[in-house]
């Protein structure tokens, strides 16, 4: 099995690579992490639509998420990479143990890889970015990177909340007048949600954030003025009827979709806490909520194993404390799937699972790569 964290992209660190998908400068590897080769990696790849980054490099790598230390990626370059398209090709560079667009052998790719930044060159005319192989799934996360489906206490406590209606109606829809009491700061387009169950983190059973139910958004129309209590919005969109007690955030930024993979900057242990429905289980391309955010070094990208709990278990032919009883014997976590960091807030964070080999259930473990 080749290791590209060894020989070659060892001594010579990692080439720049793949002109046209990425502005390159080669970088160390981390030695800590098993960016592996698979034994049957095949010679190359034709990029067709519907592939993800994520899949092509499990053509190539044992663990996918691997990818941008193949291309030999640099944290500025992780925040804002050039993609690939379909009909390009992607190479396995057998001599140096990376994924390149140029075939190996040819032209600049044949002896040494100098360390130098290569500017895009191959196919940079007339590429819609729109058109671009994604990293990961996106259909699958887009509710959660734009409607606050988990809402933290601090921003619970002071978002504000609707206390009133025109015409003292009990339910709203789009159109309707709503009367909102609150600091509203500089902000005229909100979301509206329904504040949902408390989430509690699995070690230390405090609450760290509530689970919300996006109904909808809303527009300032009048800010209060002197003598007035509340704020006059219009509901702009009514996804669910909206009530009195909903609150109101503002509508997020557009949210970064060029997720690039990588380890924590940091070792962070973290638990499943939440998943997507009222289901028991979730499965690959599914999301669930874990109980680690920025606070706690996951930024968006990162990368975490899960694991389920090993069980306590009975040793048989055992005996325990003076004679009497079975000893316990506590099994090992085992490792079933990658868990892909896609928004993440203080406290807490969305992942989406990207490999599993069993269902995640909450309480289960995620945690920093090895």
């Amino acid at each position: 099995m080749k290791n590209f964290s060894t020989g070659a992209a060892r001594s010579l660190v990692i080439r720049a690579a793949a002109a046209g998908v990425f502005a390159i400068l080669a970088m160390p590897v981390q030695a800590a992490i098993d960016c592996a080769f698979r034994p049957n990696a095949p010679d190359q790849h034709v990029v067709v639509k519907g592939d993800t980054l994520w899949d092509i490099s499990g053509t190539f790598l044992e663990h996918p998420w691997c990818w941008p230390q193949v291309w030999g990626m640099n944290r500025d370059e992780i925040r804002n990479p050039h993609w690939i398209y379909p009909g390009q090709i992607v190479y396995f560079d057998r001599a140096h143990g990376r994924l390149t667009l140029n075939k190996p052998g040819t032209g600049a790719d044949a002896g040494q890889p100098p360390l130098v930044r290569l500017s895009p060159q191959v196919r940079t005319e007339g590429m819609d970015t729109n058109n671009a192989v994604p990293a990961i799934p996106s259909g699958v996360i887009e509710p959660f990177l734009t409607q606050p489906l988990v809402v933290e206490p601090q921003a619970l406590a002071a978002a504000p909340r609707i206390v009133a209606a025109a015409e003292d109606r009990l339910y709203l829809g789009e159109g309707d007048r709503i009367y909102v009491r609150g600091a509203l700061g500089d902000v005229a387009s909100f979301q509206v949600f329904r504040p949902g169950k408390e989430l509690r983190d699995p070690d230390t059973n405090q609450v760290v954030a509530h689970e919300a139910t996006y109904v909808g958004t809303a527009r300032l129309v009048k800010a209060a003025a002197p003598g007035t209590d509340v704020h006059t919005f219009v509901v702009t969109r009514s996804d669910k009827e909206m009530g009195v007690g909903d609150r109101l955030l503002p509508v997020p930024p557009a949210p970064v979709r060029n997720y690039v993979p990588h380890a924590p900057a940091r070792p962070v242990a973290a638990r499943v806490m939440a998943l997507p429905t009222e289901s028991n289980f979730a499965s690959q391309n599914q999301v669930v909520t874990v109980n680690r955010g920025t606070l706690d070094g996951l930024d968006v990208g990162s990368v975490l194993q899960l694991y389920h709990l090993g069980q306590t278990v009975t040793d048989p032919e055992s005996k325990g404390f003076l004679g009497f009883g079975k000893a316990k014997l506590k099994l090992p976590d085992e490792q079933y799937g990658d868990l892909f960091i896609f928004r993440v807030f203080d406290h807490v964070a969305y992942g989406l699972v990207m490999r599993t080999t069993g269902p995640v259930q909450i309480g289960d473990v995620a945690r920093s790569p090895e």
